[in-house]
């Protein structure tokens, strides 16, 4: 069975072909500065490669979705009803969802949702401090980046073992921590939508509600208004002043003297060495630490910065292996009590093997 697997962006297109259950990827590619999403699929036609299937890395659904499931009109009406969640990610897949469905007629479409790893933590890691009633409607800690967390948990069951308390930092333009116990997830920084936790590349992270509505009363926004600052002038871009927020950038910056961007550095890693001390917390120490996405496998100087001062749980990196060495390799002086490891982390594996789950029981129902 040959699954594609696009993985979407504003203004991009990635995509793999990967024939299952074997894993290997037949085909890929990458368009730039996409403006209409029927410019790329002509691309993916033009691979050579037969379709079974389309497994997207969606967002979010709420509670009814944390899980893979094959779009339908219920799942298409749950994602609209949280698009106002995760307004980026959910109108990108909503597009993309009616383009395929006319481009590739019956071939089956399967959303596998980020929460899935995170949908079975406990209860007091879920909830938050609202009336019974928002809760009954969707309001609690979703968790995201579910694939790439995923994928790091059980790389690190081969590498170390299937018991052990990790921390998983998966930093990139969007960013999160996980608490990992045993291989499963227990907390995550991200909550009710990605737009929470750390500060990520133009969303502000954790944002206390009534700064919020502070601002739009003093300003009179409109909740558009309020959505766009929140979306794209916010995180890492809105503290610098660099568009983009990209790290590179801001080190650069921090470099030749600014002292916006040197803040929003140590702003981004002081949040993410707070997570990790928290998570340590909620499980009784840390026996592994990885890091990976864009800069948690690339940014060297964030990496050691991160680790400094985590001695007092038994953190030991070593500067020569952090400062080069394979994408995947350990960063730890031979005596450091915690492990800590680069991961190359592969969304795209976790998402074909969720898809393909649920179509071959869908197969096996109908025969």
């Amino acid at each position: 069975m040959n699954i594609l697997i696009p993985n979407l962006g504003s203004t991009s297109l990635k995509y793999q072909i990967v024939e299952m259950p074997s894993e290997k990827v037949i085909a890929k590619g990458r368009s730039e500065r996409v403006v209409d999403y029927r410019e790329a699929l002509a691309q993916i036609g033009t691979a050579g490669a037969r379709i079974d299937a389309i497994v997207l890395k969606a967002a979010h659904a709420g509670p009814n979705y944390r899980g893979t499931f094959l779009v339908d009109d219920a799942l298409i009406a749950a994602m609209k009803q949280f698009r106002a969640a995760a307004g980026i990610h959910n109108t990108i897949y909503l597009n993309a969802i009616s383009i395929f469905q006319k481009e590739m007629p019956g071939v089956p479409i399967i959303c596998a949702f980020e929460p899935e790893f995170h949908a079975n933590r406990p209860d007091h890691a879920r909830y938050y401090g609202v009336p019974d009633n928002w809760r009954d409607e969707g309001v609690i800690k979703y968790g995201f980046h579910g694939a790439s967390h995923q994928f790091v948990a059980e790389r690190v069951a081969q590498i170390v073992g299937p018991k052990s308390r990790l921390i998983s930092c998966h930093l990139g333009g969007s960013s999160s921590v996980c608490a990992i116990l045993d291989g499963r997830s227990i907390d995550h920084t991200m909550g009710f939508s990605p737009q929470s936790g750390l500060e990520n590349a133009t969303r502000p992270g954790d944002l206390d509600v009534y700064a919020v509505l502070y601002m739009m009363e003093r300003h009179k926004w409109s909740i558009d208004d309020t959505r766009q600052i929140l979306d794209k002038q916010s995180g890492l871009t809105g503290m610098s002043g660099i568009d983009g927020g990209d790290v590179r950038d801001l080190e650069a910056a921090a470099k030749a003297g600014s002292k916006r961007a040197e803040l929003a550095l140590q702003t981004f890693v002081y949040e993410t060495k707070k997570a990790i001390g928290s998570f340590a917390a909620a499980m009784g120490g840390v026996d592994v630490i990885t890091f990976a996405g864009g800069i948690g496998e690339n940014a060297v100087n964030l990496r050691a910065s991160i680790c400094e001062g985590l001695d007092f749980l038994g953190v030991k990196l070593d500067p020569a292996k952090n400062a080069s060495g394979p994408t995947e390799r350990t960063l730890a002086k031979d005596d450091s009590k915690v492990a800590l490891w680069t991961i190359q982390t592969d969304e795209e594996v976790i998402v074909a093997r969720r898809g393909y789950r649920v179509l071959s029981a869908l197969k096996a129902k109908a025969s």
